[in-house]
């Protein structure tokens, strides 16, 4: 390396050295100002420490024993004061933090590009900044959510890589890993639009309501926006609600589909999106000649949908579903299919739609978009019957005609296909 290229190095080394110097006094104005002799870091010392780590590191770039030496001695020196702060009361460690990151600059710049160095600059500044912010996010979350959280992080980045790519189980042309796959891909559009749901809109309208729980189940909004109405009255924005969570539910379907067979996709997308088009536009004019008197805004505490239990089951559907579905084409054929199509529509239709965007069957492309449609239309009969029920007829009636005129229709076409 040349005395240029060091030099320019070393020289980056300083000014971001000395920047997150500025910000740490300006963090210990904003944050810290009560706290005068127990508050270590200033802008000439962090400038050094950028300064012995490149020079440290430059010594020993082999073995790195200066390097790590000068490490050991910067945490000895803290631990003293450390010592002191946990006697003031204090026992924050990210003054620490800061000055090992600080302390790397001089590595980073002689090993990576400079967008490494410049990143870490960036995240010391935002988190810095960032206190109060992260402070809120962190009491107003729930801690049960950083769980869930780590149960998509299990499902998708710690089972789905160790489960064989092969086919492995008698009678079921899809691999334990496909099979996970698609779990994984129905767990994480449910956990999406829940996430939505929750923290992007926590004070959401009925409406949004409607628009947003169809993305991760049409039937369960269905179900409580109709049990909301019998509480609070005959008014359109009900109505409006519960035909566009209807219409996410086709939109949501049309994704599913494009992930695992685009093929299929194409030949659904079509009149999917012209139904979902027609589900708003009618949820739109009754939302138009909504009540205005009612309270707009639905106290919900939402489900979250993921959990390992219904992660399990779902594979044990899906599986299921497969034999199923194999077993009625082989022995009844088409006709077959299109019945246990219109029955499966009154249960969940996700482990069944998979089925067959995954299998491989002795039936056209055709006949198993037929299949997927009259699912769809038979699950929208379903839905009708649960604002009926939940309702009564003369609060949900409206929804419980359109729900059956949208079933209707797209088992009529799906019919015909």
């Amino acid at each position: 390396m040349s005395f240029d290229s060091d030099l320019t190095h070393f020289a980056v080394t300083i000014v971001l050295s000395f920047l997150i110097g500025l910000e740490i006094k300006a963090y210990h104005i904003k944050f810290h100002s009560n706290r005068r002799d127990s508050f270590i870091g200033t802008a000439r010392t962090l400038t050094f420490v950028g300064a012995l780590g490149f020079i440290f590191y430059k010594m020993d770039a082999h073995h790195l024993s200066v390097y790590i030496a000068g490490m050991v001695g910067m945490t000895l020196l803290y631990a003293l004061f450390y010592y002191k702060a946990l006697l003031e009361g204090n026992h924050s460690i990210l003054l620490y933090m800061v000055m090992l990151l600080v302390y790397t600059f001089g590595p980073l710049n002689l090993m990576y590009p400079l967008w490494m160095s410049a990143l870490v600059f960036v995240l010391i500044v935002f988190v810095l900044n960032a206190k109060q912010s992260i402070a809120n996010f962190t009491s107003e979350v729930d801690a049960y959510e950083f769980e869930t959280l780590g149960k998509m992080v299990l499902l998708s980045a710690v089972i789905l890589p160790l489960l064989p790519d092969k086919v492995v189980i008698p009678y079921i042309p899809l691999s334990p890993f496909k099979i996970w796959l698609s779990v994984v891909v129905i767990s994480a559009i449910s956990y999406g639009g829940y996430l939505i749901q929750k923290f992007v809109f926590p004070s959401k309208g009925v409406f949004l309501t409607g628009l947003i729980g169809g993305l991760y189940s049409s039937t369960a909004t269905t179900v409580v926006l109709a049990k909301k109405t019998k509480e609070a009255g005959v008014n359109p924005l009900m109505t409006a609600s519960i035909i566009a969570a209807t219409s996410m539910m086709y939109l949501r379907l049309i994704v599913v589909a494009f992930i695992f067979n685009k093929g299929i996709a194409k030949e659904v997308a079509g009149i999917f999106l012209l139904l979902a088009c027609v589900s708003l536009i009618v949820a739109f004019f009754y939302y138009k000649a909504q009540n205005r008197t009612v309270n707009t805004v639905l106290d919900i505490k939402d489900k979250n949908p993921l959990e390992l239990s219904t992660a399990f089951i779902f594979a044990g559907l899906f599986l299921i579903m497969m034999l199923v579905t194999h077993f009625v084409i082989h022995y009844y054929g088409i006709n077959g299919l299109k019945l246990l199509s219109f029955i499966v529509g009154f249960t969940d239709i996700d482990p069944f739609v998979l089925s067959l965007l995954n299998g491989k069957y002795v039936i056209t492309q055709h006949e198993i978009v037929a299949a997927i449609i009259i699912a769809s239309g038979s699950n929208n009969i379903l839905k009708s019957i649960y604002a009926l029920w939940f309702g009564g007829f003369k609060k949900t009636g409206h929804a419980f005609i359109w729900l059956c005129i949208l079933g209707g229709v797209t088992i009529g076409y799906g019919l015909l296909l």
